[in-house]
């Protein structure tokens, strides 16, 4: 086998759905190259899912690592003496590095430039070719309704409640009587079945929810955070913060989505109207 000096390890065609078990069994040769080039001395660079293979190979054991957070979950259940970073975008741990979804590996370019030429030649090579070399998170690109959930009917009907009760004052004793349940009850049945509190999916919820009114709305960002239930805006900007990483001006200033007026894709007045 030809020796390396950084051995790069794409994705590979996945998605939450799918048996990923037998698509890694598949790429087993894979595996056993990139734990050779490892042996070897080569750097490893994992791109996106390609993260699974770089674990089967052994070397994330006991190293931090990020992945896409489409799959992030089920990364942190197959290899749990990995230290995941969920919302990171590229980690570097002796050695190994691994990005987060297949846009990250500009991050993890850049970051290359940066390391040894400079943050001068990293800015303009970014300038040059379109990209953002700002990113420091995936968290806000984070979609949990592309999430696949298992079925676990308890919380999941909880889940439901919650979602239609969105701008409803939380109170776990009003949820609990709801679903007929102690409060200790509730708390341990849904942290059993959906890995976190009723609360902490609550504020992802309503977290969502203010991204798309940001995002698609000119509500000023108190009345967004009055129609997923906070009162408080600054309480909201603060918890919206530790979800995105941005606070909400932040946010819509990068992503709202602005109307183009027809006249402007045209290029011709809406004062005329064509035959």
């Amino acid at each position: 086998m030809r020796p390396v000096d950084v051995l790069i390890v794409p994705g590979f065609e996945s998605s939450p759905t799918t048996g990923l078990e037998a698509t890694i069994a598949d790429l087993g040769p894979e595996v056993s190259a990139i734990r050779s080039q490892a042996a070897a001395g080569a750097a490893v660079v994992s791109i996106c899912v390609g993260a699974f293979l770089v674990a089967e190979a052994g070397l994330l054991g006991g190293r931090e690592a990020t992945t896409s957070w489409l799959f992030a979950d089920r990364f942190a259940r197959r290899y749990p003496d990995v230290r995941l970073r969920p919302k990171s975008l590229v980690v570097t741990d002796r050695g190994v590095t691994t990005t987060a979804a297949f846009s990250a590996m500009y991050d993890f370019a850049l970051q290359f430039i940066r390391e040894h030429d400079g943050p001068r030649v990293a800015r303009g090579t970014a300038r040059i070719a379109l990209l953002d070399d700002a990113r420091s998170t995936q968290a806000p690109y984070v979609d949990a309704e592309l999430i696949p959930t298992l079925g676990r009917e308890f919380s999941l009907s909880v889940k439901r409640w919650l979602d239609q009760n969105l701008d409803t004052r939380y109170d776990l004793s009003t949820l609990a009587q709801e679903f007929h349940v102690s409060t200790r009850t509730m708390l341990r049945r849904f942290g059993h079945e959906a890995g976190e509190s009723p609360l902490a999916y609550l504020q992802t919820v309503r977290v969502r929810r203010a991204r798309h009114l940001l995002e698609t709305t000119d509500k000023t960002v108190a009345n967004v955070a009055a129609d997923v239930g906070y009162h408080d805006p600054g309480t909201f900007s603060g918890i919206f913060a530790r979800h995105t990483g941005q606070r909400p001006r932040e946010y819509r200033a990068k992503f709202h989505r602005h109307r183009v007026p027809k006249s402007a894709i045209t290029g011709v007045p809406s004062s005329l109207h064509l035959p």
